[in-house]
């Protein structure tokens, strides 16, 4: 059943909204995880962990099964069609998971499900979230359950509701930014494929950019840029692209297609993360090109902080001023990402040869610093933003449980 109050109530069970309830089941803290959606993904969407995010899940008891179902790799290239630019060994990163782990979102979904229920917890699922309003207290959120409205009383509400989020509609917060020009292909697909296994590719071509990267069954992600996708991308499309972006050498053949999907790509920034009692995470609160596979892997770490903070302030642990540091900590690695994923679409897109050129100078140059190739790796892997991921002490000894969940006569925030 679902209930009427709770002292969290989290929209959205992608694997921010996963995570974050995990940190606070084990926590101890009561909370409700609700999502619109009757099941998880069944299609693959974000397809790479970086070590940061995997050091980071480490305390919610889920990177054994992940790396059970996983595959590991080492090699990330950055190449010009036949002509290696950038070689980057993730097998050299000072962390206790030295590699991609690539793995379908899916399955990362799957294995932060099993945890929950493992824990006891349950995802509440066709519950779509229609209003929220707070005030000093709490928050009321206004749900839909089998075509009746219900209200749920919170103490705190976060949002994990995507790029629409309603969370973040409500809080009135601006969300910075613009859209790409170009959508994006993601189709996953068995190939022969001349570069092998091995690699994750994220090639240059003047009609755009192609990532290759391959998947724990045998099959390869393919990410690529295009002026006008088809809805449904078909196999003659992935050939193509790969055909005018990938080696020349020997040519790649698709050969068959499990899924295909367009988007379109954003770049934007909420101004903040949180309004008194509402709080946003991943892509409610950050959403930027999937160069470098930073998305999933941003707002896994913004659940796990904040459900830490919460955890702390429900328990007593912490003042609630205290929750102020998830935006002080999150923001500026959200920052981060957003330049990293601009700067390599930007230097992808780019159309003037001349601009071609340089770039390839530069990155063959880089090539060739092997103190500037660490420093690449571990902005991807997220090593680089470590910190922004490590609360300080609390600031006082535990204090006396605050107020509960909230009660009527709130006020509309948005």
């Amino acid at each position: 059943m679902l209930p009427d109050t709770t002292e969290v109530l989290i929209i959205g069970a992608g694997p921010t909204g996963m995570a974050l309830s995990i940190v606070l089941h084990q926590a101890g803290v009561d909370h409700v995880l609700i999502d619109r959606l009757a099941q998880g993904l069944q299609t693959s969407r974000a397809g790479v962990i970086h070590a940061q995010t995997l050091e980071t899940l480490e305390p919610l008891g889920v990177t054994q099964r992940l790396s059970e179902l996983a595959l590991k790799l080492q090699n990330f290239a950055i190449r010009d069609r036949n002509r290696a630019l950038l070689m980057l060994d993730f097998g050299k990163l000072p962390s206790r998971h030295p590699y991609l782990m690539m793995l379908p979102q899916n399955l990362t979904e799957q294995v932060f499900a099993e945890r929950i229920a493992a824990l006891g917890g349950v995802i509440h699922r066709m519950i779509e979230a229609k209003a929220v309003v707070q005030d000093a207290d709490g928050a009321r959120v206004t749900v839909v359950e089998n075509g009746r409205e219900k209200l749920i009383s919170a103490r705190y509400v976060v949002g994990a509701d995507g790029m629409q989020s309603l969370v973040r509609r409500s809080t009135g917060i601006e969300f910075d930014g613009a859209a790409y020009d170009a959508s994006f292909v993601l189709a996953d697909v068995r190939l022969d494929w001349p570069v092998g296994p091995t690699e994750v590719s994220l090639f240059f071509a003047p009609a755009g950019l192609v990532v290759v990267a391959p998947l724990p069954d045998g099959s390869y992600r393919v990410v690529a840029t295009m002026d006008d996708a088809p809805e449904k991308p078909e196999i003659a499309d992935i050939q193509a692209l790969l055909d005018s972006r990938g080696p020349t050498k020997k040519r790649t053949r698709v050969l068959d297609l499990s899924w295909s999907s367009r988007f379109r790509v954003h770049h934007r920034l909420v101004r903040s993360y949180r309004k008194d009692r509402l709080f946003l995470m991943g892509d409610a609160a950050h959403v930027h090109s999937p160069a470098g596979g930073q998305g999933m892997n941003t707002g896994i770490i913004d659940a796990v902080v904040l459900g830490q903070l919460l955890g702390d302030v429900v328990n007593g642990v912490r003042p609630e001023a205290e929750l102020d540091l998830y935006e002080t900590l999150r923001r500026p690695a959200a920052q981060e990402v957003l330049e990293l994923a601009s700067t390599m679409t930007d230097m992808a897109l780019t159309r003037s040869s001349v601009k071609r050129f340089v770039r390839n100078l530069v990155l063959s140059v880089l090539n060739l610093n092997p103190f500037l190739k660490r420093r690449i790796a571990l902005k991807l892997s997220g090593l680089s933003r470590a910190p922004l991921a490590r609360l300080p002490a609390p600031s006082r000894e535990p204090i006396a449980q605050t107020k509960p969940a909230a009660e009527p006569g709130l006020k509309l925030v948005a």
